[in-house]
């Protein structure tokens, strides 16, 4: 076991530290430090939820809490609830300590107003609308505000603005979502085309970090690697055909950029201006624009990292 993680750590030139460089500050305003709250739908199609579990169990990450929605693909908010819920379950049977419950969220979509105007938006308000305007709260200070990071549609948390206008000092998002192009990107596939006004709400509004950027899921758990036996990993282990089933809609890709800096490796300033033919909000470079959007990772650095994790016998504690 220790043998593949010295290799992958050749490959993406770490040596063997892994940890060095870590704690520098990376491209994006948030880190590792900041509290963070995860949004997202089905548990099934990427690991953003392992990632983010394993993360906060091993001290990485402070994860204050995980809202489960829907969306056109994971329609069934019963069945993404009982999924993130084994999921977790079998984290704590695992070992896995700091491990939130998940709550569900039913807020629908938002919808513009005849004026076109922002503001004018009827709020749904939803449960995760709520937590998130509450945790900002709790937790948010005006150096260390609370990250949402999402991997799904945009809705609380522009739903979260809606129902409290002060939120934006207190959260700054970070989504896996959309597509970059060399005038900029777009707020579409994969999980922007879900619910577009909200797109708009939250990059007009809201502090905002688009991670554009994605990697071959199926590096992070290759049939090969030699996984020790716990509830957790055979929980991966059923879950990874489907996973390789969706390659593109790599969610974990926002929750890694806040937790390991040195995994963003290239970042525009960007400014949300108008829509395509789709109506799928589109990005325009600007030096000075408001948002960050991130267009190259390190997917090898993401792969070591959980592998590390996975594959350290500390990290499995007794429950």
């Amino acid at each position: 076991m220790r043998s593949c993680v010295a290799l992958l750590l050749a490959v993406v030139g770490c040596g063997g530290a892994l940890d060095a460089g870590w704690d520098d500050p990376g491209l994006l305003p948030v880190d590792h430090r900041n509290p963070v709250v995860l949004c997202n739908d089905g548990a099934y199609d990427n690991w953003q939820g392992e990632y983010a579990l394993l993360l906060t169990s091993t001290g990485t990450l402070s994860l204050a809490g995980i809202v489960i929605s829907t969306s056109p693909v994971w329609s069934k908010l019963d069945d993404n609830m009982a999924g993130w819920q084994a999921m977790v379950a079998a984290a704590r049977k695992a070992g896995l300590k700091n491990i939130p419950d998940p709550m569900v969220s039913t807020g629908r979509n938002l919808v513009r107003p005849s004026d076109g105007k922002i503001d004018s938006t009827v709020s749904n308000p939803s449960e995760g609308a709520t937590f998130i305007v509450e945790k900002s709260k709790e937790l948010s200070h005006p150096y260390r505000p609370l990250v949402v990071v999402t991997g799904g549609r945009l809705t609380d948390v522009a739903d979260a603005y809606l129902l409290d206008r002060t939120v934006a000092d207190r959260i700054v998002v970070v989504a896996s979502l959309g597509s970059t192009s060399k005038d900029g990107g777009a707020m579409g596939v994969p999980n922007g085309e879900m619910d577009t006004w909200a797109d708009v709400i939250v990059a007009q509004r809201l502090r905002y970090v688009q991670v554009s950027a994605f990697y071959d899921e199926t590096t992070d758990l290759p049939t090969s690697l030699q996984l020790p036996s716990n509830p957790f990993t055979s929980w991966m282990l059923a879950k990874q055909t489907q996973v390789f089933n969706n390659l593109q809609a790599a969610d974990q890709v926002a929750v890694v950029a806040v937790a390991i800096p040195a995994f963003v490796s290239a970042v525009s300033r960007v400014v949300q201006r108008g829509t395509d033919s789709n109506n799928i909000p589109t990005l325009a470079l600007d030096a000075n624009g408001p948002i960050w959007l991130v267009s190259q990772i390190n997917g090898a650095l993401a792969t070591a990292r959980l592998w590390q994790m996975l594959l350290d016998p500390t990290t499995f504690a007794s429950p």
